[in-house]
């Protein structure tokens, strides 16, 4: 039994895993930066010691990079984008035109630099994107201990075996933590999108994230439990926990050691219904992974990423380039590439001073692409030009009229007579769908219908604009449901116009990974799930321990409950009688938040 004050805390977790271990407090507290006025003579000084501090960085990161473990290789590319950091104008340029302008410190103008590109981000509510401002700080922060003489590497001189404690860990403090005395970690800040997180994920170290005062909780050598499954940390823990927690982590490396074998079994129901299982994915290099995992092809390849992570604009090379790869990895299995799905609140440079109240009802996805058509005309060449590499499939999002896939249809057809003059090679047949993930959009699916090839329901927007809830509010986030009537009613809807018209229909939002929603999805007819490719295997075999049959019985019933909860409690208790690891399946789909 362990000493001390037993404490209980909950994080959001962002790789999953059970660990018990003792407490390594790593100091990872943000530099205090000087304001210091300095003689204009001096300021040719203060220029070069920030440019050094600079190119100081720039070869850490590359040592890090050289360093990097095999199974780490393929995520170079987030230490690639905090090097692109270190050249951005709004950082590099701002910090030198402060000190020459204010005549101030580096470290001072440095600071101010990074303030007015936080207050930038302030202003994105997608958390995906929003939450890049922390590679922005981790690169400051970087810069600040090269200027005042900081090391750049204690967090690695850890001794025995223990989870590490730390208000934040950078991705290149991740990368360079050593797995072999390094259980796990935990840190005050940071989410499920960070790339702290997708490198946790890589390592397979389990982490939970944003506890907020875990440093100031936790002391040194402290015994803990951390749960990344479900977000928990138990500090101190007794011996029923410690108990509990040994019993869960073996039952659930049971579960998980079977449910891999059982990967790249086809998903068919007891009663022989075939169920397509595909992956959610947003960075070419987490594709290599996806078959083994069990993904029947790509339903949802997000694009931001390549705008976001880039000085201006992408080129049509660079976008043809990724496609590409993607389609012949996946090959002969679709991927279906959802054009850009952010607005020009996003962008650097010509379209940075784009300033909206309302981003997420504003000029954003199709709006913005239709608004800025030498953006858009670039992408769906390269994704046409990708076409003839494989089964590549275009989507367009946040649909919520006719005349959006009516001028969306007439600008793909202008650039394939264009690609025909100049003997380009594409698949002619390229199919083309859109996301429901609007009300008005539901409402209009027939007359939709007649005008794309596919449908495929984005759940968390639907949800988000059915319901009017924000889902980054916290004061209204509790009102989020999946299982909400109005959006179990929508999803049905949607089904029967898929049907009716011959439009394939599929899921690409939450929903489509969650173990309660995933059965009555599939007996409402949907054939085609696309989700988070760490929940594959195990839904995979939830379906293969299901009946439609069975469970269409039940379906009049759930139809008719007024509440979520009495529809959230009635699959729950369904489920567990069908399949009694619902609890260890819903602990890995919880931890993707």
């Amino acid at each position: 039994m362990s000493v001390g004050k037993r404490i209980e805390l909950k994080g959001i977790p962002v790789s999953p895993g059970i660990i018990i271990g003792k407490a390594h407090i790593i100091d990872r507290s943000k530099i205090k930066v000087p304001l210091r006025k300095i003689d204009k003579k001096d300021v040719p000084y203060e220029i070069e010691r920030f440019k050094k501090a600079v190119e100081t960085a720039k070869n850490q990161l590359s040592e890090l990079k050289d360093r990097l473990p095999d199974r780490l290789k393929e995520h170079a590319f987030i230490l690639d984008s905090h090097m692109m950091i270190l050249n951005d104008s709004m950082l590099y340029d701002a910090t030198i035109n402060r000190i020459k302008e204010k005549e101030i410190n580096a470290e001072w103008a440095l600071k101010e630099s990074f303030e007015e590109i936080k207050n930038l981000f302030s202003q994105i509510e997608d958390p995906y994107i929003s939450e890049r401002i922390n590679d922005v700080e981790n690169v400051v922060q970087r810069i600040l201990r090269n200027l005042m003489g900081h090391t750049q590497n204690e967090i690695f001189d850890i001794g025995e075996k223990s989870i590490v404690v730390a208000q934040d860990l950078s991705p290149a403090d991740t990368a360079g933590l050593d797995a072999k005395k390094v259980m796990g970690f935990i840190t005050d800040g940071g989410g499920i999108t960070s790339h702290t997180a997708i490198l946790a994920r890589a390592l397979e170290l389990p982490a939970i994230m944003g506890l907020c005062h875990a440093t100031n909780q936790i002391e040194d050598g402290n015994i803990l439990i951390v749960d990344g499954d479900t977000g928990k940390v138990i500090v101190n823990p007794d011996d029923d926990d410690i108990l509990y927690y040994r019993d869960k982590r073996a039952q659930r490396e049971r579960l998980r050691s079977f449910v891999l074998k059982e990967a790249n079994k086809p998903a068919i129901t007891l009663d022989g219904h075939r169920i397509r299982v595909m992956a959610n994915t947003e960075f070419l290099n987490e594709i290599y992974g996806l078959k083994e995992l069990g993904a029947e092809g790509i339903g949802l390849y997000r694009t931001e990423f390549q705008y976001l992570s880039h000085s201006g604009i992408p080129t049509e090379e660079e976008l043809f380039k990724e496609y590409k790869k993607a389609a012949q990895v996946m090959a002969p299995d679709p991927v279906i590439i959802r054009t850009l799905d952010i607005g020009g609140d996003k962008f650097k440079g010509e379209f940075s001073q784009i300033n909206e109240t309302n981003p997420a009802l504003g000029l954003r996805a199709i709006r913005f692409c239709l608004k800025n058509i030498h953006i858009f005309r670039s992408q769906l060449k390269a994704i046409l030009m990708a076409s003839a590499y494989g089964n590549v499939q275009i989507m367009l999002p946040l649909i919520s009229s006719v005349d959006e896939v009516l001028e969306a249809n007439k600008i793909i057809n202008d650039i394939k007579r264009e690609l025909n003059k100049e003997n380009i090679a594409y698949n002619p047949d390229t199919k083309v769908g859109i996301i429901l993930e609007v009300p008005s959009s539901v409402m209009i699916a027939d007359l939709l219908a007649h005008h794309v090839d596919f449908f495929s329901i984005g759940t968390n927007d639907l949800i988000q604009y059915t319901l009017a809830i924000d889902r980054t509010n916290k004061e209204v986030a509790y009102l989020y449901d999946p299982f909400h009537p109005s959006i179990i009613r929508m999803i049905k809807e949607i089904i029967k116009r898929g049907k009716e018209y011959k439009i394939p229909v599929s899921i690409c939002g939450e929903m489509a990974g969650d173990p309660l929603c995933v059965p009555l999805l599939i007996t409402l007819g949907m054939r085609q799930l696309s989700m988070n490719p760490r929940i594959i295997p195990f839904i995979k075999k939830l379906i293969r321990s299901i009946s439609v049959k069975e469970l269409k019985k039940d379906v009049k019933k759930i139809l008719s409950f007024n509440t979520s909860e009495e529809i959230r409690s009635y699959m729950l208790v369904s489920m567990k009688e069908l399949f009694p690891e619902i609890d260890a399946i819903g602990d890995y789909f919880y931890m993707q938040g």
